[in-house]
Parts: structure tokens; sequence; C-alpha cells
């Protein structure tokens, strides 16, 4: 028989979830290090897990993939297409070529119609205003504003003064050809000389002051009362005895409290003695601008029936 007192009870092994974790030591035993230590810290040799380096070669073979088949490296000139030849650049000029065909119909019809009977058609009215916002928003409102309220040398379009006249006529005229640029033989043209070579600072000082009489208060009215015969001298023939403007030459009325530059003394003093000379391009692609008969129109409506068309 076996003595109870000399067997030794068996080790049981502790339950897995008891395992203490292993230490620095046993995972550098175990996995070995790469060879990098920074402030006495190594690094394991721990190998990537399985799903990471799958995923990592399917990205490759995704960049394979798409530079063979999409645009992808650029060049000196161009970039490599692709075998599928397709580009961004592309899809979008055949949606827009797609668009102007489903809509040569109406367009046809804005360009053939007379520009006083388009507000006769409610549909054409319509996509015509449609169309010139959006014509306005791309080409026009860099100048005159998101809402067509101007800007200091750009005219506010709400108001019912026009330089060059605010029928619907008048305004697809100013749109098509412009206004003092060197491109359409047609643009609109005149040009203020600048007084400062031709009156005296005196004489300006005065003429200046005659001018803002005719809209409000002059700064000095003695020099007001003798700048009204300089301004008849020099100044009438374009705006008139009374101040009240020529569309026809671009003149604009003196009256009103409406200034393209400014209305106040030292602005002015500045127009009256350097000038002013502002520029539009022409829009019309036929006199070298970049819109079509169609989108020029429909522009031309949308602006005349903001509010201030006459």
């Amino acid at each position: 028989m076996v003595d109870k007192q000399d067997k030794k009870p068996e080790k049981r092994a502790k339950p897995a979830s008891r395992r203490l974790p292993k230490t620095a030591r046993e995972l550098k035993e175990e996995v070995g290090t790469t060879g990098h230590s920074w402030d006495g810290i190594e690094e394991l040799d721990n190998p990537m897990p399985r799903w990471w380096l799958t995923v990592f070669y399917i990205t490759i073979i995704w960049g394979v993939v798409y530079t063979i088949l999409y645009p992808a490296w650029p060049l000196v000139n161009s970039a490599t297409s692709g075998i599928l030849g397709w580009s961004s650049r592309g899809e979008f000029t055949a949606e827009v070529e797609a668009q102007n065909e489903a809509n040569a119909a109406i367009n046809a019809r804005l360009d053939s119609a007379e520009l006083t009977a388009i507000a006769d058609d409610p549909e054409l009215e319509q996509y015509a205003v449609n169309a010139g916002a959006a014509v306005f928003r791309t080409w026009c409102s860099q100048c005159h504003g998101a809402g067509a309220a101007g800007a200091i040398g750009f005219p506010n379009l709400l108001d019912d003064a026009w330089l060059w006249g605010g029928s619907l006529e008048e305004i697809y005229y100013t749109v098509a050809y412009g206004i003092r640029n060197e491109v359409s033989a047609d643009s609109h043209y005149s040009e203020m000389p600048a007084f400062g070579d031709i009156l005296s600072d005196e004489e300006i000082a005065q003429v200046v002051n005659y001018v803002q009489s005719l809209s409000g208060d002059p700064q000095d009215a003695a020099a007001a009362a003798a700048g009204a015969e300089i301004y008849l001298d020099n100044c009438s023939a374009c705006h008139g005895e009374e101040g009240l403007g020529d569309i026809y030459q671009g003149a604009p009325n003196l009256t009103d409290p409406i200034w393209l530059y400014g209305g106040d003394y030292d602005t002015l003093l500045e127009t009256v003695t350097y000038s002013r000379y502002g520029v539009m391009p022409p829009w019309l692609n036929t006199e070298g601008g970049r819109l079509t008969e169609s989108q020029v129109r429909a522009v031309s409506v949308y602006v005349h029936q903001l509010g201030g068309g006459q």
C-alpha cells in the first residue's frame, strides 16, 4: 500500500482566463525583434494581420487596374488617357451637348422671335428669364454683382438710370456689342476728355460745385455759380444744358443721385480732372464674345425684367 502522505498532489494548469499575460522578455524570445530600439524600447517583429495584408494587396491591384483604365499619370502637356478614354471634361461636354440638343427647338424660337414679342409668349418668356439668369450668374455677376446691384464703376441694373438706354432692344445691343472695346466695330463708344489738361484747377473746382448743385447742395455755392458758364462751354454738349444726359452718347444724367463712380466732391473732382473710361466686352460670339444669339437674347430679357428696364 502506498502511504497517502507520501503522494504529492498534481499541479493543475491554470484556466486560460486566469493566465497572466506574457512578459516583454517572453514575447521577445517568442517573436524576435526588428532590431529597432527607441529609448530602450525594442520593436517586436510581429507579422501583419492577414486581413490587413489582404486589403493592402487589393488596393495595389485596384491602383494598377485604375491607371490602365482611367486618366491617371500627368505628362508634360496632358495625362495618360486610359484605355476607356473617359474624362470628367468629356462627360461634362456630353451633358452640355445633350442639354443643348434638348433645348434646340426653343432656342430656335428665341433666336427668330422679335425681341419685343417675347413677352407675348409666356412659355418663351419663362424660358428666356430662366436661361438668362443662368447666363447672368455665369458671365455677368462678377462685375454687376449676384443681385445685379452693381458696384463702383459697374452699373446697377435694378434702377432706371441707363447710360445707353434701358429698353429691351438697347440692352440687347449693349450686351451683344459691348462698350468702348477694341473687339467689336459696333461697340458703343464715347470718351470724356480729361479736363485737367483743358481747365485750370480753379475752373475744375467751380464746375464740380455746379454739377453737385444739379442734384443737391454744392460744397461752395459761390463756386457753383461761377461753374455754370464753364459747364455750358465744356460739358453741355454731352450732358445737355440741364444736365439730363444723353443715352446716344452714354453721357449720364447729372441731376439724379445715381453716380457710377461716386457723387461726392473728391470723387467728382477726380472724374472731371482725369476722366473715366469704362469698358465692357462684346458677348455675342459673332462679335468675338462667348455667348450664342439665344444666350444674349435670354440674358437681355432677364436683365430687362429685373425692374429697371425701360
